[in-house]
């Protein structure tokens, strides 16, 4: 699809679905959430940490590495994917959750805490 489609379709689903629906026929049911460039960027630098670590456990298994060094290797994959959620998470309760609360959604509260439960599992 064409960036001017996309913009279109973006725009078709605004009006059907209110501002902020994303653009992907989604019938509103995605929330769509604007981050600005530096809050993008350090997202991107914690996947694409990641994503490294991910690749050097699948160059491991492909070498047969010592199974406790691939292990280490995987805890390393998982603690960069965990400080990634904890980047999200303060974001989404500085600006998603606090906006939400300034305009007097409390429910936004309850759904913060069902995040918060399903995180700690």
């Amino acid at each position: 699809m064409t960036g001017e489609a996309l913009k279109d379709t973006a725009d078709e689903n605004a009006e059907a679905h209110g501002a902020g629906c994303c653009p992907c026929c989604c019938r509103g049911i995605h929330s769509h959430k604007m981050r600005t460039d530096e809050e993008r960027r350090k997202l991107l630098n914690r996947l694409r940490r990641a994503e490294g670590q991910i690749r050097g456990v699948e160059r491991m298994v492909e070498e047969d590495a010592y199974c406790p060094d691939i292990m280490v290797q995987i805890q390393a994959a998982i603690s960069a994917l965990n400080a990634f959620n904890r980047e999200l998470l303060a974001a989404h309760i500085r600006g998603c959750v606090a906006d939400e609360i300034r305009k007097g959604n409390d429910a936004v509260i309850d759904e913060l805490a069902r995040l918060t439960e399903k995180l700690m599992k």
